[in-house]
């Protein structure tokens, strides 16, 4: 099964979304994160382009508007590494995930799933102080 994962702002407004496929109707909060990065990786790594565009910063990049600029281009992003610093975010509230519009509170989580299903990530964004 397909499932449309988006990310939005606190207002609603959709900066991205990604399409993944789930295995089964019941899976965890951990296996979304997991299915989310792990493609975002993938077609990253199979294009290798100036911006990676993904739920996690890469180790080698620098946050633009554009997205995260990777600075050695012929590099391809770890998944697994990136899977570990989502979980790790997810957990230190780095974003939330909206499942039908009910926070989820926990890796594992089990959650229900169909086509219909909505599930946002809303990114906190740290505030500069001065």
């Amino acid at each position: 099964m397909e499932l449309i994962l988006k990310d939005i702002t606190f207002t609603g407004d959709i900066l991205n979304q990604i399409t993944i496929a789930v295995k089964n109707e019941r899976t965890t909060v951990k296996e979304l994160i997991a299915a989310r990065v792990e493609a975002e990786v993938e077609a990253y790594n199979k294009k290798l382009p100036e911006y990676f565009n993904g739920l996690i910063q890469p180790t080698n990049a620098e946050k633009t508007l554009n997205g995260f600029k990777i600075r050695d281009r012929k590099q391809k992003i770890d998944v697994e590494k990136q899977v570990l610093i989502a979980y790790d975010a997810f957990q230190k509230n780095g974003y939330f995930i909206l499942i039908d519009d009910q926070q989820a509170d926990d890796l594992e989580q089990e959650v229900l799933v169909n086509k219909s299903t909505e599930i946002n990530f809303v990114k906190l964004t740290q505030l500069v102080g001065g």
